[in-house]
């Protein structure tokens, strides 16, 4: 953050209707990023708690009275002027009638349909957090046992895993990728989403996701894939995720935020670290590097999508 760059809190809701979609509001004319699309709510004041905050905006905002429910996100965000907290609440309840008391358009949005709207770059990794898996399994390397890796594999997709990337670089590709044809189809019968690492060509054949490496970012100047076929990379700091975001990358991983075993010596981001990378793109980012499912509420607290894992997620 610059000396000229401004910090600012802002607290924002994701309102449900009975119908199970979500109120977007319009940006009006004469403010920053005027004609987007964001979730409601408004700046933090000084001695304000965020829960104070939320009810104060909606009720001048929307003339609705509110609950307070769980955090969804609180992502950081670097404009060229300031230098934004955006904290994301659910709502446990609002009562009222909404309608735009300041003169802003509103648009009660079904999920599925929130990344057809334009949006602040802060605001879309909120999207991100509220449609997409909050984990991402990497495998471990099969090992002479193809039959326990596969039953492994099941067992996580049955503990609730969604988003999966097969990973062995040292694999020989005669016994990798029938593997990796066995394991897409036991994702796909499970519901979860799946990518290779690397192997733009297999992606291709298969019509699954393609991971890339951090080096193939540097080489590649058009996305590889269809738009259709998610599309991951791993990054480790700023020229990455750049790279990443430039080339049309769904989401990354970024890391490591803790030291590893896989990597000896070599101190992680940290937190605050993650994050201050993090408010430089509007990219889901998964925070990865020694990480597990009780990491998961501080990843969200500072912007991740989430949390990826080997150990840390396979059985």
């Amino acid at each position: 953050m610059t000396s000229e760059s401004r910090a600012i809190d802002v607290v924002a809701a994701v309102i449900r209707d009975t119908r199970g979609r979500i109120l977007l509001a319009r940006r009006t004319e004469g403010r920053d990023l005027a004609g987007l699309w964001e979730f409601p709510g408004g700046k933090r004041e000084p001695g304000e708690t965020a829960e104070g905050a939320l009810a104060r905006e909606l009720r001048e905002e929307l003339g609705i009275e509110i609950e307070p429910g769980a955090p969804v996100i609180r992502v950081p965000q670097r404009y060229p002027d300031k230098h934004l907290r955006l904290d994301v609440r659910e709502l446990a309840a609002w009562s009222g009638v909404v309608r735009g008391r300041e003169g802003q358009a509103l648009a009660w949005v079904p999920p599925h349909k929130l990344h057809q709207y334009a949006m602040p770059p802060a605001d879309r990794p909120v999207v991100a957090a509220l449609r997409q898996p909050a984990e991402y399994l990497v495998t471990p390397a099969p090992g002479d046992d193809e039959a326990a890796w596969l039953a492994a594999l099941d067992r996580a997709l049955a503990a609730g895993v969604r988003r999966v990337q097969l990973r062995a670089p040292d694999a020989e590709p005669a016994r990798w990728h029938p593997l990796v044809r066995q394991a897409a189809l036991r994702c796909r019968a499970a519901g979860a989403e799946v990518l290779v690492n690397g192997d733009v060509r297999l992606a291709q054949q298969l019509g699954i996701g393609l991971h890339l490496r951090a080096t193939q970012l540097r080489s590649l100047w058009v996305r590889p894939i269809a738009a259709g076929q998610p599309l991951a990379a791993s990054c480790h700091d700023l020229d990455e995720l750049r790279a990443a975001e430039t080339l049309g990358c769904d989401f990354v991983v970024l890391g490591p935020v803790k030291p590893t075993a896989s990597h000896p010596g070599q101190a992680g981001l940290g937190w605050d670290g993650f994050a201050a990378l993090r408010a430089e793109v509007a990219l889901p980012i998964y925070a990865i590097g020694g990480l597990d499912r009780s990491d998961l509420a501080e990843a969200r607290r500072h912007g991740a999508q989430g949390i990826a894992a080997i150990r840390g997620l396979w059985p």
